[in-house]
Formats: C-alpha cells, sequence, structure tokens
C-alpha cells in the first residue's frame, strides 16, 4: 500500500513519510517560487510532525535557498563556517576537509545538533548539495524524542536534571570569536511540540555537570550508542537537486564521510530561533 498521501487543504503538497517518526518526501512545490503563507504553514506543521523534510528536483540557487529559509524566521550567520556569497552571509559552505577536522579523534561521535554551543541554538536548517561524490555522502538524521522514549525508567530519573556542556570553544578560539561554554539540560521539553527529547552534541566534547568523569563518560557512551540505532534514524541518499530542512530542536544529525578524498561541498542556511541573543544574527532587512 502506497503511504503517499495529500495533506494540505489546497491540495498541492503530497507527502511520502519515510519512517514513523521521522523523516518525509516533500512534492507538489517548486521552491523558486515564494511561498504563500498557507503553503508556508502548512511546511511548519509537517517540519514539527516528520522532523526533517526532503525535497527532490529542486535545482535552487544560493539566493533562492536563502530565500525559502527566511519563510520560517530570521537567519544566522554562522562566525566559522565560509559564506557561499559575501552579500549573503546567511548561507555557509560545508566542506569536506573541514568535517574531517571537526570529527577527528578528539570528539565523541559525529551525531550533533547544530549551534547547540550557543545560548539559544538555531531553530532549524535548510541544505543543499554543491559538488557531490558518485557514491556516498548521505546523510542521517536520528529522533531524539524516540530515542529519549526508549531510555529505560531508570536511566530517565537519573538525566532527568542533568545538564550536559557543549564547548565549541577550540572551533571559536580559531577565528578569534569569543563565546562562553555553555551547558544546556539533557532533557529539553520542544518550545512548540512539547515533547521531551535529548539535547546532546557528540562532536562538542560531551559531559555531565556535577558527574564524576567516569560517571559523565559511561552516560555519553551509553547515549551515543543509543542514537547510532538504526531504528530511530532515517538516512538521506543526496542527488543533485535535493534539499533538505529539518528542525535542529528535535533531531541530531550525521554527515557519512566514506567518500575518501572527494571535495564534497554543501551549502546550509540556518535559521535562528526567536530572540536569539547573539551578535551574529541576522536580520531579516540584511
Amino acid at each position: 500500500m502506497s503511504t503517499e498521501k495529500v495533506v494540505n487543504l489546497s491540495e498541492i503538497l503530497k507527502v511520502t513519510p519515510l519512517e514513523p517518526t521521522l523523516g518525509a518526501e516533500v512534492s507538489g512545490i517548486d521552491l523558486k517560487k515564494p511561498l504563500s503563507p498557507a503553503v508556508r504553514d502548512q511546511l511548519k506543521t509537517l517540519l514539527l510532525q516528520y522532523k526533517v523534510l526532503f525535497f527532490r528536483d529542486q535545482f535552487i540557487n544560493t539566493q533562492e535557498q536563502v530565500a525559502f529559509a527566511r519563510n520560517f524566521g530570521e537567519l544566522y550567520v554562522h562566525p566559522t563556517t565560509q559564506q557561499a556569497d559575501p552579500e549573503l552571509p546567511a548561507a555557509h559552505l560545508i566542506r569536506a576537509e573541514e568535517s574531517r577536522a571537526l570529527y577527528g579523534e578528539a570528539v565523541k561521535g559525529r551525531w550533533h545538533s547544530d549551534t547547540s554551543w550557543l545560548l539559544k541554538p538555531t531553530y532549524g536548517a535548510v541544505l543543499r548539495p554543491v559538488t557531490l561524490p558518485e557514491f556516498g555522502g548521505d546523510t542521517i538524521w536520528a529522533d531524539s524524542g524516540l530515542v529519549y522514549r526508549n531510555l529505560p525508567d531508570e536511566v530517565k530519573a537519573r538525566i532527568e536534571d542533568a545538564y550536559v556542556v557543549h564547548n565549541f570553544k577550540p572551533s571559536l578560539d580559531r577565528v578569534g570569536y569569543e563565546y562562553p561554554i555553555v551547558s544546556h539540560p539533557l532533557v529539553r521539553t520542544h518550545p512548540e511540540t512539547g515533547e521531551d527529547v535529548l539535547f546532546i552534541n557528540f562532536s562538542m566534547f560531551p559531559y555531565i555537570l556535577g558527574w564524576s568523569p567516569e560517571e559523565s563518560r559511561a552516560l555519553v557512551d551509553y547515549l551515543l550508542k543509543e542514537f547510532s540505532h538504526p531504528e530511530y534514524q532515517v538516512r538521506f541518499k543526496w542527488r543533485e537537486g535535493s534539499v533538505a530542512f529539518w528542525d535542529n530542536r528535535s533531531t541530531l544529525h550525521y554527515p557519512v564521510t566514506n567518500y575518501g578524498d572527494f571535495p564534497r561541498v554543501m551549502e546550509r542556511v540556518l535559521i535562528a530561533d526567536e530572540d536569539i541573543p547573539h551578535r551574529a544574527r541576522l536580520a531579516k532587512a540584511g
């Protein structure tokens, strides 16, 4: 039985769920064109439901990608990534060599949430490929709420009030950008859905405040294994014209680096959460 179904009242968008709780392909839309308020609101609803949306055959450029992302909030200029266009500083190039350096031996893993090092992390992101290897280079998303719900009750009780550190300082120091090391509740409530989710970044030297190094390391290792279960994931195979749009508050994602020395390049636009207290904020009119 096909899972494709029409979900919005105007019968424009068609949505094909990919996994029970996570991921859906959306068709019947042209991302080169401005969104009507009705379609924008439907996409917001779908994002809350499926957490990551995928679009195929959308051959958009930087300006169109930025325009699409602006439908969902103010844009965030990342301090450590290269800008795709000086006149559009919110569009960032994610290069293979930089990813390899970021996910070195010193970190726990590639599962991460973008800008979790901010006091107010970003709301979401829009990502598209610039140069792709012939094979490999997929991206995997994990449902942070589903991972949390399936934890044993004794683990949930133990981490109920835990805070985890998100340390991006080594990368910020390389570009002379001053920002404090922050911690966030390990279990956070999604501000729109009310769902409890795990909020941890395995690429940012996570440790649990107030725990012994041994206890903290054991928990982080345990959670990393939990996120690695395929039952919590959706895997997306990129091809030219693909676009991904995800909720940064309810997912972690993992860039698969199985393409050797190929210079894979992606272009990302980050959407700020409301009232983000940060000097790298980009006004809509900017």
